[in-house]
């Protein structure tokens, strides 16, 4: 990584013309327009590696998961083949609609 010297050239400035000044405010005011182009392509950058590197933990918890699931089971009990829980269809015949219910309230 780059490292850049943050104290300004005081001497320079403190003699500087007032053309010299706005000369120096504009490279400056350049160099950091470029780091923020840098900063936002690593934020970019950064998180597409994190989202790859996420996506292989989802993918090995995903493959543990089935192993964990019949080794946690209860004897004599089976385990649904689509693997859907009772809690998944438990508002699934819902005939009330929620804009019905602030009506009639």
């Amino acid at each position: 990584m780059n490292h850049y010297k943050t104290e300004p050239p005081w001497k320079f400035l403190l003699s500087a013309s007032r053309n010299s000044l706005q000369s120096y405010e504009l490279s400056r005011l350049s160099h950091a327009a470029n780091l923020r182009k840098e900063i936002g392509a690593l934020l970019d950058l950064w998180m597409e590696e994190n989202s790859a590197a996420m996506l292989a933990r989802w993918l090995m918890e995903q493959r543990e998961r089935p192993q964990q699931i019949h080794e946690a089971a209860i004897p004599g009990e089976t385990v649904p083949k689509n693997g859907d829980a009772a809690s998944d269809n438990c508002f699934a015949d819902r005939s009330v609609t929620p804009q019905a219910n602030r009506d009639s309230a």
